[in-house]
């Protein structure tokens, strides 16, 4: 028994809305099915709680469940949920989600924006996902009961200006959504929503972590014989890890859904597991590789995390829930509170989202950290293979520099086979040492022969030997780790016996030096002055003849070649040349300055110091043929 039909028109505004959910809404004509079960496991989760709050409630909630026919013939596919339902008051309200206020304001901004994208963003902040239905149906028919009530409510509409309303008998509780479906079209971007694969494959994608099992009636075939035609089979696994107590969970389960969401053989390095309830709910299961992926460093490589909201899937690679130096880490985020229709450019402003991200970071700092501190062997394998990545952090996340800092492990002069942390360096720092010394270079062996390092070696200072190329960005960014500042021995003074100072022998040796060398000095600056501002005095050398420095906050050459590599136009950089006051090639180049010896030959002589000390720290010569036609010259004259 049914009453009589009511035909209700959309507003105009609503109807040019409609079109655009219908057009423009999805580039993936997919999506429509990820709505409508989304929409049926909210119904589900509803008549569950009503069941527990309301005794009066006479419902059977024993086999609640989604369950989705296809018919060839007459080219329907239905989505059917045995869950709260619908009254009348409710269909018109809910299913007509986009007659409700605010819908001009939408439209204006739409009209306003001159990106696809960002129209696109707008509407998805609208909330109209069971409209995505008409992308791929040109009718859709709703029928539903809700639960403790009688009579039943038939709705359809064609998704143009309007919609019919009928009441209805003998209607189970729950929903069914049938899509009337339109021809499959290849230009359209409509696949064929009745074939069992291209359902099996929509779930699997979108929806096979709902908690709630999805049927549909094994087709001929599909099976592994033909009695088992007919037969319901359950489409999705319902197995959310993350939505499991921890300790209900093993680690072969833990290793098995890593493997399958990273497609990485290997076990997982560590797995985070957490729930976060308040304001904002959300679940997240997180991984460390064990294995660094090929594409690590690769300028396409993108985050490796999941987002899901309530256990729909709503994208891969989500960069707003994780910061690219943490691009390696892998897993899933369920939020609670987010629309299905989120897009990339809502979730990079969103407050929540943004919150997420932290705590998330600090999550996975954190798990690290005890990775270090529990597990040395295993930490050390870790940062072989993700500590260059994990440094990129001290230049991208200063909220989190301290924590990095902490990680950081690096080779140094103190022990040839182990790396160290900067703790353990600060615990071994000389008494009245303020810095914390470093010298980055190409690889290990151009580092430890560098002349910078030989007053260190001799002294017995201890110098952090870093050959990441980002350590030439970070080391010279980050002031300080535990009130210790970072200071390149490359770069400005060295003083490392400041007791000199107060001793009146020292102090007559240096002005002694200082006086011998007057008139060199600013010679040989004239004469390299097309490669060096300065010339000067050297503390830092012990057996070198001459080394390069730069000013304190001169960038390094192999961060300057990184510049210029990238298409960075950058002026001209000169540095200074540090001379061995007793070295005897220094000592006698002076003593043929002061004696006006050949002008020629001192000058050839000047410009082989200057190529000398620029080979000894790895740099590259301005002309490297003439460097070796005065080396020949000179070793010709000397036999």
């Amino acid at each position: 028994m049914s009453s009589g039909t009511e035909t209700l028109e959309f507003q105009a505004e609503t109807r040019q809305l409609l079109q655009l959910v219908i057009h423009s809404i999805y580039s993936n004509k997919d999506i429509f099915l990820r709505e409508l079960i989304s929409n049926a496991s909210d119904a589900l989760d509803k008549l569950r709680l009503e069941s527990l709050t309301d005794s009066t409630l006479d419902v059977d909630t024993s086999d609640l469940h989604i369950t989705l026919e296809a018919d060839q013939e007459q080219r329907t596919l239905t989505v059917r949920d045995n869950g709260i339902g619908m009254t009348r008051d409710e269909v018109v309200e809910l299913i007509g989600t986009v007659a409700k206020s605010g819908t001009a304001g939408l439209l204006e901004k739409i009209k306003e924006s001159k990106d696809a994208a960002a129209a696109q963003s707008l509407i998805g902040q609208f909330g109209v996902g069971f409209y995505s239905a008409f992308m791929v149906a040109d009718r859709v028919t709703l029928r539903t009961r809700r639960a403790g009530t009688e009579e039943g409510t038939l709705w359809e509409s064609q998704g143009e200006g309007t919609y019919t309303v009928q009441a209805v008998d003998g209607l189970p509780v729950g929903t069914s959504v049938t899509l009337h479906l339109r021809p499959a079209d290849s230009e359209d971007g409509l696949a064929d929503y009745l074939a069992g694969w291209k359902i099996r494959q929509i779930v699997k994608q979108y929806s096979d972590f709902i908690r709630w099992p999805i049927r549909m009636e094994r087709e001929q075939g599909a099976g592994d014989g033909e009695e088992t035609a007919g037969e319901p089979e359950t489409l999705n696994s319902m197995k959310a890890l993350w939505a499991r107590p921890r300790n209900e969970v093993s680690e072969a389960e833990y290793s098995e859904f890593y493997q399958q969401i990273s497609h990485d053989w290997q076990a997982p390095a560590e797995t985070i597991h957490m729930r976060a309830e308040g304001t904002f709910e959300y679940e997240a299961l997180l991984f460390l590789p064990a294995q660094a992926p090929l594409d690590l460093y690769s300028p396409g490589a993108k985050p490796g995390v999941q987002l899901y909201v309530k256990r729909v899937f709503i994208m891969d690679d989500c960069d707003a829930l994780m910061p690219n130096y943490l691009r390696f880490v892998k897993g899933v985020v369920d939020a609670h509170d987010l629309s299905l229709n989120i897009s990339r450019e809502i979730l990079q402003h969103d407050r929540q989202i943004q919150g997420v991200r932290r705590h998330l970071v600090k999550k996975v700092l954190r798990a690290v950290k005890d990775m270090q501190t529990n597990n040395s062997e295993g930490y050390e394998a870790f940062w072989g293979q993700f500590g260059r990545v994990l440094k990129e952090g001290l230049v991208e996340d200063r909220d989190n520099t301290d924590a990095l800092l902490e990680l950081v492990s690096a080779a140094s002069t103190h022990d040839p086979e182990k790396t160290t942390t900067l703790r353990e360096y600060v615990a071994r720092m000389k008494d009245g040492q303020e810095a914390i010394y470093y010298l980055t270079g190409e690889n290990r062996a151009v580092v430890e022969n560098s002349p910078h390092m030989e007053a260190f070696t001799a002294k017995g200072y201890e110098v952090l030997i870093l050959t990441d190329p980002v350590d030439e960005i970070w080391a010279a960014q980050v002031p300080a780790f535990d009130g210790h500042r970072f200071q390149s021995i490359a770069k400005g003074q060295v003083d490392l016996d400041p007791t000199d100072d107060g001793d009146a022998q020292a102090q007559a040796d240096k002005a002694q030096r200082e006086k011998d060398f007057a008139d060199l000095l600013p010679w040989l600056e004239t004469t390299l002055s097309e490669h060096v501002k300065q010339v000067r005095l050297s503390t830092r050398l012990t057996t070198s003849a001459a080394c390069i420095v730069g000013d304190t906050h001169d960038i390094t050459p192999t961060l300057e070649k990184m510049y210029r590599a990238m298409g960075q136009e950058l002026p001209p950089f000169k540095r200074i040349l540090e001379l061995n006051p007793t070295h005897p090639l220094i000592t006698s180049l002076r003593q043929a300055h002061a004696a006006n010896a050949d002008e020629p030959a001192l000058v050839q002589t000047a410009e082989l110091i200057y190529g000398s000390a620029l080979l000894a720290e790895g740099g590259d010569l301005p002309d490297p043929a003439r460097f070796t036609r005065l080396l020949t010259e000179r070793l010709t004259h000397s036999l």
